[in-house]
């Protein structure tokens, strides 16, 4: 009989390794090995966690140590190289081995039970002995900037980060395609992983590339899969089974023993930012990856952030344009600004936002009219005393969601009946306050009675594959009218649609989120990008209304000029001068709490443990909306214009915050999305 002794990482908010003792009952008994998984006695339950070292002694008395139950050796163990991005991971971000490890995992691979493990790999083997029949189809010709994207993708042979940078319609996904095919022709067991950043975007992206690979297996993962599903999914990438694997932000922390290519579709985006759990960058975790495998990655995008910008005007990245739209004839929109302030409104409509949608209608062409903001109304109002539907358990208003005849608070899920009369005065004339997507929805129908007219919100999507039974109807041209909001606005390839509309935008003008403008731009140069991605008809002309108080803003001026690079660089110079990321970096430490004295209170001794020579630490405040389901949020915010100098800090800071006694809840965001 031969004892050895496992360190193992387990999903806990100790920064540690946990020392168990495995006994292998025969002298023939394959060792276990880095990276498997294991099943161990974690206090008074049975957890999974990851084989990190097997050793021959332990420094943990001898009575201390507890036997690990189960390895699971149907799995294949995870490499070091995936070990090693958990690894960044966890100390970059601040938090143990563990807490990055476990969770990226498929619940039902984290499970005491390993039948469903089994039972999935079952079904794999039976897949990869089906026979592939189908034939590959031709890819379409590219233009000339394509093509030499596509050269420059696939010559590179080692770490190289390519920045894509292509107006809306210029064919980005087919070079993301046709990269992908020589890829895949030049190594055959390559594994390639496309990301983007949201889910309702997964379906169109895998029909066109299951349309283009036919005979390649092609998986998904994303977090609206059924846990079955997932694992499946995760298991056909981590045996190298899946050669394409696409996905949202949690993909990026899939085990991919073969990858040779990662593409980062829409990588401005900030849903690539995890918000809850680890608050992770998934495509800051993308670059790593790839510097760390020596392999190229491609992040494209008609809006890039700041920091990929940047990064280019640095030479860092590579920087590759698409200038011109793919299909020939498709000319893009023509922006034109409506002044809402001079021009009246009906049912917040200029007359010109309506003849426009009428000529579309006119001529059987589609229309979109965009408001990122979704309900009936963001407030129910009493003009006799001035009450409105404040939520009582958050510092937000509750939004009147009038078909459901209810209030519902989109911060904490509180709904309820909209009230018969004023609960301050007792007047029963409640009027809505604002304009949501429903209510945009229902005055349309006055205004065109006879138009099919489509709303695709979180509200109406909520059913599974509800969403894409929509934006199937708007594709097949059953829909005449697209109302939405930032669902619609990125992504879709809505070859009839003509018109786009927006709709009061320029409450981000004025954020105190110093990215608000920056995102602002990129909302409206995607959803402007929604119009005229065909070939034009005789006399048709694509065309973007902006209803807005403030047609002089350069954002709107550069916006009309397609021009990203101006805006950016201007962004760029006003950052510098201000010393905000890029040019800085950050870390948000946020304390929740009943009372707000108790969070701020925490945040105070914290703020005073923080001490470095090159970290500005800020006083703590209460949060934007500062009380959430009955608790009272606040932050403190830390920057420095050295990466290196802000990690050093928080290394030796997160184990004095460790220490601390409170019963504060409190979590740290390094380069946090929000402020």
């Amino acid at each position: 009989m031969q004892i050895c002794f496992l360190q193992i990482a387990i999903d806990a908010p100790l920064d540690t390794l946990f020392d168990y003792r495995w006994i292998l009952e025969r002298d023939d008994a394959p060792l276990p090995q880095t990276g498997q998984l294991v099943l161990v006695p974690f206090g008074r339950r049975e957890a999974i966690g990851l084989i990190v070292a097997v050793r021959e002694d332990s420094d943990m008395p001898a009575e201390k140590l507890r036997d690990a139950l189960e390895i699971r050796t149907q799995v294949p163990q995870l490499s070091e190289a995936w070990l090693d991005l958990s690894r960044f991971a966890a100390k970059y971000y601040q938090r143990s081995l563990g807490e990055v490890a476990i969770p990226c995992l498929p619940k039902k691979l984290r499970a005491p039970k390993s039948v469903s493990i089994d039972r999935a790999l079952k079904k794999l083997a039976k897949e990869a002995a089906l026979p592939a029949t189908q034939p590959q189809p031709d890819a379409p010709e590219l233009n000339g900037t394509q093509h030499a994207a596509v050269t420059a993708i696939t010559e590179a042979q080692h770490f190289t980060p390519f920045l894509l940078h292509g107006v809306t319609g210029s064919g980005k996904t087919e070079v993301y395609l046709q990269s992908s095919a020589q890829v895949l022709a030049r190594t055959p067991n390559a594994q390639i992983l496309i990301l983007v950043p949201e889910i309702n975007l997964t379906p169109q992206l895998e029909k066109s590339v299951c349309d283009r690979f036919p005979e390649t297996h092609i998986v998904t993962l994303h977090s609206g899969l059924a846990e079955a599903e997932r694992l499946r999914n995760w298991l056909s990438a981590h045996t190298g089974q899946a050669q394409i694997i696409l996905g949202t932000r949690l993909a990026i922390l899939a085990s991919l023993p073969h990858l040779q290519l990662i593409v980062v579709d829409e990588e401005h985006d900030p849903s690539y930012k995890q918000q809850e759990g680890l608050r992770y960058s998934a495509r800051d975790l993308a670059v790593w990856r790839a510097q760390q495998l020596d392999i190229p990655i491609v992040m494209g995008s008609a809006t890039p952030s700041l920091e990929s910008w940047s990064h280019a005007r640095n030479n860092r990245y590579k920087m590759l344009s698409l200038p011109e739209r793919a299909v020939q004839d498709a000319a893009l929109p023509t922006i034109r600004l409506v002044d809402a302030g001079r021009n009246q409104m009906v049912d917040g409509y200029t007359a010109a936002m309506l003849a426009a949608i009428q000529l579309r209608l006119e001529r059987n062409e589609q229309s979109l009219l965009f408001l990122n903001r979704r309900g009936y109304a963001p407030v129910l109002t009493c003009y006799a005393c001035g009450w409105v539907s404040h939520c009582p358990r958050c510092t937000a208003f509750m939004v009147l969601h009038q078909p459901d005849r209810r209030l519902r608070c989109h911060h904490c899920s509180l709904e309820i009946s909209i009230p018969h009369h004023c609960p301050t005065c007792g007047n029963v004339d409640l009027q809505p306050l604002g304009r949501g997507t429903q209510r945009i929805e229902e005055s349309l129908h006055t205004h065109f009675p006879d138009a099919n007219i489509l709303r695709i919100d979180a509200d109406s999507t909520r059913r599974k594959g509800s969403a894409q039974a929509a934006f199937q109807s708007v594709h097949e041209g059953e829909v005449d009218i697209l109302i939405g909001t930032q669902m619609v606005a990125k992504g879709h390839d809505f070859q009839n649609l003509t018109l786009v509309g927006v709709l009061n935008p320029d409450t981000a003008l004025f954020s105190h989120d110093y990215r608000a403008s920056e995102r602002l731009f990129a909302q409206l140069m995607q959803v402007a990008g929604r119009a005229g991605r065909a070939a034009q008809k005789d006399g048709s002309e694509s065309e973007v209304l902006i209803q807005t108080r403030y047609p002089q803003h350069p954002l709107y001026a550069a916006l009309q000029a397609h021009d990203y690079g101006v805006f950016a660089n201007a962004l760029l110079e006003e950052r510098q001068q201000a010393s905000l990321p890029p040019y800085s970096y950050q870390a948000l430490l946020r304390a929740e709490a009943r009372e707000l004295e108790d969070a701020i209170d925490f945040l105070e001794q914290a703020a005073k443990l923080a001490r470095h020579p090159q970290v500005t630490v800020n006083d703590p405040i209460p949060m934007t909306v500062t009380r959430v389901a009955n608790v009272n949020r606040a932050q403190l915010l830390l920057e420095s214009v050295s990466r290196a100098a802000l990690q050093a800090m928080l290394r030796q800071w997160m184990p004095q915050l460790r220490g601390m006694k409170t019963r504060v809840r409190w979590t740290l965001e390094v380069d946090p999305a929000d402020i």
